[in-house]
C-alpha cells in the first residue's frame, strides 16, 4: 500500500512540476497586441491583485504608438472584434484593468494631451500587463497621435488624461 501512495505522490509531483513549466515555455494562449506577444491569460493566471481589476479614480495615463495593422507592432488582430485596423483610424487599446473583459469594446474615449487638445478614440483591444503593458496605458494608433496636433517626432510616449 506504501508504494502505491509513493507512486501516487510522485505522479502528482510530476504534473505540477509540467504545469507550473508550461507558461514559460511558451504554451499557446489567444491573442495579444500592444508588443507583438501571441498570449492571452486566462482567468485566474494572473499574479497581481489588480490585474482584472478595473481602474477606480482618475484616469491618467501614458500615451503610447501602436500599430493595430496587420504585420505592425501590435501582433494580433483586437481583442473586440478580431480584427486589424487601419493606423489612419481614431483607435486605442487599453491597459488590462481599464479594458475590464471586453467592458469598453467599440466605445469611444475622450484623450486629453497636455498641449490642451483632445480627441475620442474607439477601444479595440487590450493592452496585456503580462506582456509588459503597465496599469495605465492608453495604447494610441497614428490617428490619434496627428489629432492630438503632436509632431512625429514626439510620438512615442506621453502623458495623458483619458475619460469615457
Amino acid at each position: 500500500m506504501k508504494l502505491l501512495n509513493l507512486t501516487s505522490v510522485c505522479a502528482l509531483l510530476l504534473l505540477v512540476l509540467i504545469s507550473a513549466a508550461t507558461p514559460a515555455l511558451g504554451a499557446p494562449g489567444g491573442y495579444h497586441r500592444g508588443h507583438g506577444r501571441k498570449h492571452k491569460p486566462r482567468r485566474g493566471e494572473c499574479h497581481g491583485a489588480s490585474c482584472f481589476t478595473p481602474v477606480r479614480g482618475g484616469r491618467n495615463a501614458i500615451l503610447t504608438l501602436n500599430s493595430f495593422e496587420k504585420g505592425g507592432d501590435g501582433g494580433g488582430p483586437s481583442e473586440c472584434d478580431g480584427k486589424f485596423h487601419s493606423d489612419n483610424t481614431l483607435i486605442v487599446a487599453l491597459s488590462t484593468g481599464w479594458y475590464n473583459h471586453g467592458s469598453l469594446c467599440h466605445k469611444t474615449i475622450t484623450i486629453h494631451a497636455k498641449n490642451g487638445r483632445s480627441t475620442r478614440a474607439t477601444v479595440v483591444d487590450e493592452c496585456d500587463v503580462h506582456h509588459g503593458c503597465r496599469r495605465n496605458i492608453v495604447d494610441g494608433s497614428r490617428a490619434v497621435w496627428k489629432a492630438l496636433g503632436i509632431p512625429e517626432k514626439d510620438w512615442g510616449t506621453m502623458p495623458v488624461t483619458w475619460s469615457p
